[in-house]
């Protein structure tokens, strides 16, 4: 008796676990090796950029909210282990949106936390609803062609870890 009720258990965890796997690939609405979609987003001058603009870069595209415990820790791996590796690598950028935060959210968001690679206001979901329906932290690493070669979702060093290889994979071919 002992057995089978440890059975079911078991068996109902790993029905569990299952389902919020195939949860979190459900979410995300661009897969591995599709192409991104041009968009167009705000910097902190108010000014128009569009994706198009770092056609032939390498580009991680990262979305946060600063109420994202998760979130608030990769940042600083954003920053250091990303951003102050390659900021002067001209193959290379990060766009990093908080998700459905105001311009002066992010402002404020920055002045606090000393942040320095790029980070622009997603208000209304509007660049992330083109990616992903939830969950965050979320990275998608984009190729010089436009295709995603990488996705991430939630965090962990171990994940971070492979991140990094794979954009120094991708700088030195």
């Amino acid at each position: 008796m002992k057995k089978l009720i440890l059975f079911i258990t078991l068996l109902s965890l790993c029905k569990t676990f299952s389902q919020i796997t195939e949860d979190y690939m459900d979410s995300s609405i661009i897969k591995l090796q599709e192409t991104i979609p041009d968009f167009s987003f705000l910097n902190s001058e108010g000014k128009t950029q569009n994706l198009k603009d770092y056609k032939g870069k390498v580009i991680l595209i990262n979305f946060f909210a600063t109420w994202c415990g998760p979130c608030m820790q990769e940042m600083p791996f954003l920053q250091n282990d990303i951003w102050n590796k390659l900021k002067d690598n001209s193959n290379f950028i990060i766009l990093s949106f908080g998700r459905d935060h105001s311009q002066e959210e992010i402002n404020n968001f920055i002045a606090k936390k000393k942040f320095t690679f790029p980070i622009f206001a997603d208000k209304g979901k509007l660049v992330y609803n083109l990616f992903a329906t939830k969950y965050i932290p979320r990275n998608y690493l984009i190729d010089q062609n436009g295709k995603v070669v990488y996705t991430s979702t939630g965090f962990s060093t171990e994940e971070f870890e492979t991140l990094k290889i794979k954009i120094d994979a991708l700088l030195n071919n």
